[in-house]
């Protein structure tokens, strides 16, 4: 890599996942479908649950905060993506409705769903902010070629040709407490919710409650696993096409399938998709 830096505008070039023409035609349709499908569910979810009275409680409150989230999530990524190929928290409420079901109305009130969801999102403007300041003071060579679909911190920081131990400090520091603490949250709450489930008397309702928190954990394990696999791999290898594929799973992957975990497991939101449905055809 050559020590020159570069002067004015610095434009990074994405190589996205593979150069061969006719694998990029079968990535775009792929992940062009897989975009098409997350953003329709989860704007489906929204509109069901704005839609319907019945379904303003905690629980379906934070997955329409959820499913803007991962809205949003995916709109960074993947658009840019499909144009360089073209180109070339559920846990805790959860947690709440199975082990104090009488209490749970009490416990999640609206001040503190709202507060839930303001601290997250506070959090996640914060990290990206704070990294986003930290790479302003980083100089780039004039090598400015990402293996990757999209900017992932740590291949930018790869890139730069000053003292990046800083960064890289913070960068593995923060990503470890912002990663590390929901998880702790999380195994808290399954713990609870798998004890709770136990000392239940009928075995049906096990059988739901387990089939529930099952689907929704192997999705967070899904996005979890292969994130940190992800930032721990780079440390200890420079595969940057192992990473690339492996971000697939923690980007896109997790917010294609949680329309289809919260809404058609869910007679609820069943019924309100199905008004919903019916409203927008005869509106």
């Amino acid at each position: 890599m050559e020590s020159e830096n570069q002067t004015g505008t610095i434009e990074f070039l994405l190589l996205g996942l593979s150069e061969d023409p006719e694998l990029q035609s079968a990535l775009l349709g792929l992940f062009l479908s897989m975009y098409q499908v997350t953003v329709l569910g989860n704007l489906l979810i929204i509109l069901a649950v704005s839609s319907d009275p019945h379904l303003h409680t905690p629980m379906y409150l934070f997955l329409s905060n959820l499913s803007f989230t991962d809205i949003s999530f995916i709109s960074t990524t993947v658009p840019k993506m499909l144009m360089n190929i073209q180109r070339q928290t559920m846990a805790y409420d959860r947690n709440v409705v199975i082990c104090h079901p009488l209490r749970y109305s009490v416990i999640m009130n609206p001040r503190l769903c709202v507060l839930l969801m303001v601290l997250t999102l506070t959090i996640s403007v914060v990290y990206g902010r704070l990294h986003s300041l930290m790479v302003l003071r980083l100089s780039f060579c004039t090598d400015l070629e990402i293996p990757h679909f999209f900017c992932e911190l740590d291949q930018v920081i790869k890139l730069s040709c000053s003292a990046t131990l800083i960064n890289n400090i913070l960068f593995y520091l923060v990503s470890s407490i912002v990663g590390g603490v929901p998880i702790l949250g999380i195994i808290y709450s399954y713990i609870k919710i798998v004890s709770s489930i136990l000392k239940m008397s009928s075995a049906g309702g096990r059988h739901k409650a387990f089939s529930t928190c099952g689907s929704h954990l192997s999705v967070v394990s899904l996005f979890y696993g292969t994130g940190f696999g992800v930032y721990i791999s780079s440390v200890v290898t420079d595969s940057s096409t192992n990473s690339a594929a492996a971000s697939v799973m923690y980007t896109v992957v997790p917010p294609m399938l949680y329309p289809f975990i919260y809404s058609l497991r869910n007679r609820d939101m069943k019924e309100a998709l199905r008004d919903l449905m019916i409203k927008l055809l005869f509106w």
